[in-house]
């Protein structure tokens, strides 16, 4: 395992989960680790969002973080690895970290609590009760626009304060509070954005990264943005970020993760383009239109 602190930068991937006849595909699932762990790629988030986690029974998940682990032993480049849990029952998400606290995982990455919108006072009553429990330390996720709440930079600002929370996906849809953000946080709390069409502009305003879905295709692009960013190369950043910022678009054309699941299933990497409800596989257009794209880039590269 890995300090999730100091490692907590760079591109993040949320993988995709893949399934096949209404069971996790252990196939796909080794040839996804292994063609990202080949990649620039600097830590993988689990079981989240775009690896439908919520679909995800107990021992699926689990079975999960033990394949990644096991072919990115094989292919001796580990990177460190977030669970992401989430739920509305502050007691049940501390069984759940009890649960996985021997699962060999670097840290968590954690949403607010859905639906029931809590105060700003029950935020900080949550995170901190989880942090305070946790045995891995904790990112968290804020996405109001999932949660329906709203964590502020107040509220944030507290919780960097905690030893065991080390940082944040960012999904807060606004740049003003975002950049507040990264002025004011301690020195060693970590901003990431989730946000992958913004992902140039979070970090052009000094974001340490991002978890981006879309880094699925064209990996080692998103990488350079970054790298180009960081080296105060701005000019490359942008050229390189226009190469791929129409995928960004694309593969949120219609609910995630399904776009890029065909994607990744037309370009051989997975062997079944399948979601499981309430999702649904993509229209008979998007299909159209990603298999255009899909040609259009193996020409441009060939």
């Amino acid at each position: 395992m890995t300090d999730l602190r100091t490692h907590l930068h760079g591109l993040w991937l949320p993988l995709v989960t893949p399934f096949r006849d209404g069971k996790l595909d252990e196939t796909s699932l080794r040839r996804l680790t292994r063609h990202y762990s080949a990649h620039a790629v600097d830590g993988f988030i689990l079981g989240a969002t775009s690896g439908e986690g919520m679909t995800l029974r107990d021992a699926e998940l689990e079975r999960l973080v033990a394949i990644v682990r096991d072919e990115m032993a094989a292919g001796r480049r580990n990177v460190p690895v977030c669970l992401g849990l989430s739920g509305a029952d502050t007691s049940r998400l501390r069984d759940r970290l009890d649960e996985t606290a021997d699962w060999p995982i670097d840290g968590y990455l954690i949403a607010s609590p859905y639906y029931v919108r809590p105060s700003q006072r029950g935020l900080l009553a949550h995170f901190e009760a989880l942090a305070d429990h946790a045995a891995w330390p904790l990112a968290l996720y804020n996405i109001p626009y999932r949660t329906s709440v709203n964590i502020t930079n107040q509220t944030m600002l507290r919780l960097a304060e905690h030893q065991n929370i080390v940082g944040l996906k960012d999904c807060g849809a606004s740049r003003e509070q975002s950049i507040a953000l990264l002025r004011d946080r301690p020195k060693e709390f970590r901003v990431l954005t989730g946000e992958d069409a913004n992902y140039l502009e979070a970090l052009t305003d000094g974001a340490d990264g991002g978890i981006v879905l879309s880094a699925h295709v064209e990996t080692a692009t998103f990488a350079a943005v970054y790298a180009e960013t960081k080296r105060g190369n701005h000019d490359a950043a942008r050229a390189r970020w226009h190469e791929v910022a129409e995928l960004t678009r694309l593969l949120f054309t219609e609910p995630s993760p399904a776009p890029a699941k065909y994607w990744l299933w037309r370009s051989g990497l997975i062997d079944s383009p399948e979601v499981r409800l309430p999702m649904v596989e993509v229209s008979s257009e998007l299909a159209a239109t990603i298999d255009r794209e899909i040609e259009r880039r193996m020409k441009v590269a060939a």
